[in-house]
C-alpha cells in the first residue's frame, strides 16, 4: 500500500505503517466447497448459493443492495428442527423449537459472517425472524425474504402451506441468509421436483382454514390468529386497554390466561399459536416413512391431538376464518377481535 496520497499525519501514524507494510491480497471469487464446509462447520445443517443476478430473485435485489450495497451473492442456510417439539399440543414446547433452533441458525450465521469478513469481505446477516424493520410496518419488515432465496438456491419447494420443504428434512426447517459482496464458483438450481405430497394434511390441521384445498392463502387468517401476540395482535389488545372503561371491563373483554400469554410474549419472545400445518407435514425423506408406513396411525397420533386440543381461535368479525372455525372446531373457543393494523 502506498501512502504518499495521504496527509503526513496520517501516513505517519503507527496503524497505518503496520497496516501499508503488509502484503495485501485482494479477496475474489468465493470457492464454493470452501463457503459450503465453513456454513456446515458454523452449525448449518444443508446450505446453498444463489446470486443476487438470479432472475428469480429480481424483486430481492433493491432491498439487499440498500443493507449491503454491492451485494452479489446469497448464502441460504437451513437449520433442522426436532419435529415432535413441533407437532407437540403444548405450545410452549414448540415455541421453545422455533426459538431455539432459530438461535442456532442466527448464531451459525454471525460464525459464518465473521469468517467471511475475516477473509476479506463484506458481508451481513438479518436476523432468520425477529427483530425487523418495524419502521416499515405493515409493510415489508424483513431486510431479506429468506424463503425464495433457499427455493432459488435447491434447498426446497414451498408447500400449499406456503412453507418451503426441504427434500431430506421436510419442513421442520428454519431459513436463514448471509449477504456476500463476492461472487461464489458455482450456484445451486431449483429442484426439478416438489417434495410436497399434496396430502391437504396442512389444510385439515389449521384452525382458521387459512390453507385452502385449491392451494389458494389466506394470509390474514393465518396472521390475526397465529400471530395473535404479535405486531397487529399486540395492537389490538392495547386497543382493549385504551377502550376499557376500567379494570373489570378490561378482565372482562380478556381472560387471565390471555393477558398472561401476552406477557410471556413480551417478557421470553413472542409465541406462535398454532403452526399446526408444519408439525402435521408428512414430506421429506427423513420424515415420511411413519407416513407412508400407516397413513391412519400417523393421522391419529400427529394430527387428531391438534384438532381435539381446547384452545381460542382469533378470527376476524364476518370472515371465512369465524365460519370455518365455528363449523369445523365447535369444541375450540372463537374469539373475534380486530387485526390491529389501520385500515383492515
Amino acid at each position: 500500500m502506498t501512502t504518499e496520497h495521504l496527509p503526513a499525519r496520517i501516513a505517519d501514524h503507527p496503524t497505518v505503517r503496520k497496516v501499508a507494510s503488509r502484503e495485501r491480497r485482494k479477496p475474489g471469487v468465493i470457492d464454493a466447497d470452501w463457503l459450503r464446509q465453513v456454513c456446515l462447520d458454523a452449525g448449518a445443517d444443508d446450505v446453498a448459493f444463489a446470486s443476487v443476478d438470479n432472475p428469480d430473485l429480481a424483486s430481492e435485489r433493491e432491498h439487499v443492495d440498500a443493507a449491503l450495497p454491492g451485494t452479489r451473492s446469497y448464502i441460504s442456510l437451513v437449520v433442522k428442527m426436532n419435529r415432535d417439539n413441533v407437532r407437540s399440543t403444548a405450545r410452549s414446547v414448540a415455541n421453545q423449537e422455533f426459538h431455539r433452533s432459530g438461535e442456532i441458525m442466527n448464531e451459525a450465521a454471525h460464525r459464518i459472517t465473521r469468517a467471511l469478513q475475516d477473509a476479506g469481505h463484506r458481508a451481513i446477516n438479518p436476523s432468520m425472524s425477529f427483530p425487523m424493520e418495524m419502521d416499515r410496518f405493515p409493510g415489508r419488515i424483513w431486510v431479506v425474504a429468506h424463503k425464495p432465496v433457499a427455493v432459488a438456491s435447491g434447498l426446497g419447494v414451498m408447500g400449499i402451506h406456503r412453507n418451503v420443504i426441504h427434500p431430506r428434512f421436510g419442513n421442520f426447517i428454519l431459513l436463514g441468509t448471509v449477504l456476500v459482496d463476492a461472487p461464489v464458483t458455482s450456484y445451486g438450481e431449483p429442484l426439478d421436483y416438489s417434495p410436497c405430497l399434496e396430502c391437504k394434511l396442512c389444510v385439515a390441521a389449521c384452525p382458521v382454514g387459512a390453507i385452502k384445498k385449491n392451494g389458494d392463502f389466506d394470509f390474514v387468517a393465518c396472521s390475526v390468529h397465529n400471530y395473535r401476540e404479535f405486531m397487529g395482535g399486540f395492537t389490538d389488545w392495547a386497543q382493549t386497554i385504551a377502550d376499557s372503561e376500567d379494570a373489570a371491563d378490561f378482565r372482562s373483554r380478556v381472560s387471565d390466561s390471555e393477558n398472561a400469554s401476552m406477557w410471556q410474549s413480551l417478557s421470553f419472545k413472542a409465541n406462535y399459536k398454532a403452526a399446526y400445518c408444519l408439525a402435521v407435514c408428512p414430506a421429506g425423506e427423513e420424515v415420511i416413512e411413519p407416513y407412508l408406513d400407516d397413513r391412519k396411525g400417523f393421522m391419529d397420533l400427529v394430527l387428531k391431538p391438534l384438532q381435539a386440543k381446547k384452545e381460542t381461535l382469533y378470527v376476524l368479525p364476518n370472515s371465512a376464518a369465524k365460519e370455518h372455525a365455528e363449523r369445523r372446531f365447535p369444541h375450540k373457543q372463537v374469539k373475534v377481535v380486530d387485526s390491529g393494523i389501520s385500515g383492515r
